[in-house]
């Protein structure tokens, strides 16, 4: 008699998001210390200037259309920004007087820029900030839509962005996102008809649903699944160092990084 225990199951997460996704193929030693030895990783200010944006306009787009004017948007900023000044994620910015009043300035703004953009008040709004959860090319998938909107031609499918738009270069890699939205949704029958980047900093960038891209994304978010569950088995997560580890939460666990980051911008201080 074999009185072996059984095998545990081999991990897995429960699923993976395209922001999960991209930690792992910027860094995979990043990716494990940040979802498998649950290390902090607090928002930095870009961040966090985002998700106050985000809020603020998801606030606005709830409301009846005929409300959806610039002065209840600053009613809303007001509001939430008293709750933004005792955040967790913004206190631990540690920013002065000037960079707070800086901050506010700048997230207002960007606020100002989405009207100049398009009248929120002939949005047809069918859900703001939808989660998603669906298994999408036999990859277990979450993620949360800024939007959906009717539009004349089905669907569209809409990502606020509080950053600069991609060059050309990067272009393809921020649509992916959008266009797994888009393969999540379809599960959910929705007739995604188009997507739209909008970037509040330099205007909309707009696709036809287009089948090609929506399987060259879906492919590609399998392919990091497969390479994640590999790292996993063998327990190698190779760091890869760039010009972004100056930024990287963990640089204190990970000498590579560190070097990179003073080789490129000089001593920590």
């Amino acid at each position: 008699m074999n009185s072996a225990e059984p095998e545990s199951p081999t991990f897995r997460p429960r699923h993976l998001s395209p922001s999960s996704a991209s930690t792992f193929r910027q860094c995979p030693r990043r990716w494990r210390l940040r979802y498998i030895e649950n290390l902090p990783d607090p928002k930095g200010e870009a961040a966090v200037l985002g998700t106050f944006v985000h809020q603020v306009l998801e606030d606005l787009l709830g409301l009846e259309a005929t409300e959806r004017s610039i002065d209840t948007a600053r009613d809303l900023a007001r509001k939430l920004w008293d709750e933004t000044l005792t955040d967790e994620d913004f206190v631990g910015l540690c920013l002065s007087e000037t960079e707070i009043k800086s901050f506010m300035w700048r997230a207002w703004r960007l606020i100002e820029k989405y009207f100049s953009l398009e009248d929120p008040s002939e949005v047809e709004v069918i859900r703001a900030e939808q989660k998603l959860s669906a298994e999408i090319g036999g990859v277990p998938f979450y993620g949360i839509v800024d939007l959906t909107e009717q539009v004349s031609s089905g669907v569209r499918v809409v990502d606020y962005k509080t950053g600069k738009a991609p060059g050309s270069k990067y272009l393809e890699d921020k649509l992916s996102q959008v266009w797994l939205y888009a393969a999540a949704l379809a599960q959910e029958d929705f007739d995604v008809s188009e997507v739209r980047l909008m970037y509040l900093t330099s205007g909309s960038i707009d696709r036809p649903l287009d089948s090609v891209a929506v399987a060259g994304a879906v492919d590609g978010h399998r392919r990091t699944w497969d390479d994640l569950c590999q790292a996993i088995d063998s327990e190698q997560f190779p760091h890869r160092t760039g010009p972004l580890c100056n930024w990287c939460p963990y640089l204190d666990h990970c000498p590579e990084g560190a070097a990179e980051a003073e080789r490129r911008y000089g001593p920590r201080h």
